[in-house]
């Protein structure tokens, strides 16, 4: 009992200490050079344990995202205003929709692996003064960026991304099939922390949990 003791205080102190490094060392360790006028915003949303990303619905998002409106997101709604994406593990994602609907099964295989998704949805409007949403305005070249990683994120099949029937939380959500596996040490905030890497803004080094995302974020932008 008493080695199992140890064993456990040495997990959470590694898992303290990697949480710790994770949000303090910045990833990567110089500013990415700008190459022009930063015209295009990005938001970061937050709740208690997922962050996802939100942009502007214009053309060129509307270009490279053809495939949502097939799938039935009504794109065309005149009050929608945003797309937001957020990739995650497909069994918490798709059996957890409120914290009531918690099941050990999702939890557990959140925690060790499982499948992923990507949640898309539709906004009218998104409050930057929230204090859960963060802010970001990113140049042409690095908005192309966030797109394509955003866009890679999406599993590919015979006819193009892989919707996931009747598994949405409304009509302006879907479900995709996503390419990677979800675990305890790769979730939805660090696939965040890439995407806002990859539209040139820092994060800390490795963020598993929303608050660290957060204070890195703000930390290094």
């Amino acid at each position: 009992m008493k080695v199992l003791r140890r064993f456990l205080a040495l997990v959470i102190f590694l898992a303290v200490l990697g949480a710790t490094l994770g949000t303090l060392v910045p990833r990567p360790f110089s500013p990415s050079a700008g190459t022009g006028e930063k015209r295009h915003q990005l938001l970061v949303l937050k709740n208690e344990i997922h962050t996802d990303i939100a942009i502007v619905i214009d053309d060129a998002v509307r270009q490279r995202f053809g495939f949502l409106p097939r799938a039935g997101l009504p794109f065309g709604t005149p009050h929608v205003s945003y797309v937001v994406f957020g990739w995650g593990g497909r069994a918490f994602y798709l059996q957890t929709r409120t914290w009531s609907d918690l099941k050990p099964g999702p939890l557990l295989k959140a925690v060790t692996l499982d499948d992923s998704v990507m949640h898309v949805s539709l906004a009218s409007g998104v409050s930057e003064s929230h204090p859960d949403v963060a802010g970001f305005d990113i140049d042409e070249a690095h908005f192309s960026q966030l797109l394509d990683f955003i866009a890679a994120s999406f599993r590919q099949g015979a006819d193009g991304p892989m919707v996931i029937s009747n598994a949405g939380y409304s009509h302006f959500d879907r479900f995709f099939e996503a390419n990677g596996n979800f675990n305890a040490f790769v979730g939805c905030n660090t696939w965040t922390a890439e995407a806002l890497r990859a539209a040139g803004l820092r994060t800390g080094w490795w963020n598993p949990l929303p608050v660290s995302l957060w204070m890195s974020v703000k930390l290094y932008n």
